[in-house]
């Protein structure tokens, strides 16, 4: 297969399809401020515990009390950990916010043109990102372009495995039903690419405005999805 000819675009989220800023700028903050609010008017809510279970689990089975689960929760955000439970409930408050019409997903230009353009074209479109699951179909379901989920076919998160091991590549090949050759998997973190290439897929480096500096010559890289349409699908 020559180089970028893929039937399936796998995307990351952050300084890929939408602005760094946006999450560090409006979704983390948006967490942080109501999530004390949100556990207490919810706490007894089956859904609730299980996350909070999830989030006893990530800690080393710790029990927290009420008090203390805010204060841990608040830490993990402090150091942007990837702890599933703590995604799962960032998620559950960006859904209120979103349900309220209070929040709004922001991406760069190009994307929701793209991927409309790349779905008419047959491509098989599918995100993996460290936030959970859910807070994903939030994201794209609450776009200033509109609801973008039916362009998309599958979402992975931790629950598949860590973004910076290959294993977890080849499992969203499985689950895709096709060679990892034939996935393109574009982020803007250098260890996530060489995962992705270790497992067989192939990469693009997404340099985007706000992104980390990235050293030259490690991988093909491209500052805008315009670039994906230009390598049709095999």
């Amino acid at each position: 297969m020559s180089d970028c000819a893929f039937r399936t675009l796998l995307l990351d989220i952050e300084g890929t399809v939408a602005p760094i800023r946006f999450v560090t700028d409006v979704l983390f903050p948006y967490a942080r401020k109501y999530l004390a609010a949100f556990l207490d008017a919810r706490w007894s809510e089956p859904s609730i515990r299980d996350v909070l279970r999830q989030v006893s689990l990530d800690a080393g089975g710790i029990e927290f009390s009420r008090e203390s689960i805010v204060a841990h929760l608040l830490s993990l955000m402090d150091r942007d950990a990837k702890a599933t439970g703590l995604k799962a409930l960032q998620g559950m408050v960006w859904e209120q916010g979103y349900a309220e019409g209070t929040l709004r997903s922001t991406l760069f230009a190009d994307v929701a043109p793209a991927l409309r353009a790349l779905h008419a074209r047959g491509v098989d479109l599918r995100i993996y990102s460290s936030g959970s699951i859910a807070a994903q179909k939030l994201f794209f379901a609450h776009t200033a372009d509109g609801d973008l989920t039916p362009l998309l076919s599958g979402y992975y998160d931790t629950t598949t495995g860590a973004k910076q091991e290959a294993e977890s590549y080849r499992r969203i090949a499985e689950r895709i039903g096709r060679p990892a050759g034939d996935v393109l998997f574009v982020s803007d973190v250098a260890a996530e690419l060489l995962a992705a290439r270790e497992a067989g897929m192939q990469t693009r480096l997404a340099v985007r405005p706000g992104n980390r500096p990235t050293p030259e010559n490690c991988f093909a890289r491209i500052e805008s999805l315009d670039e994906i349409l230009q390598n049709p699908p095999a």
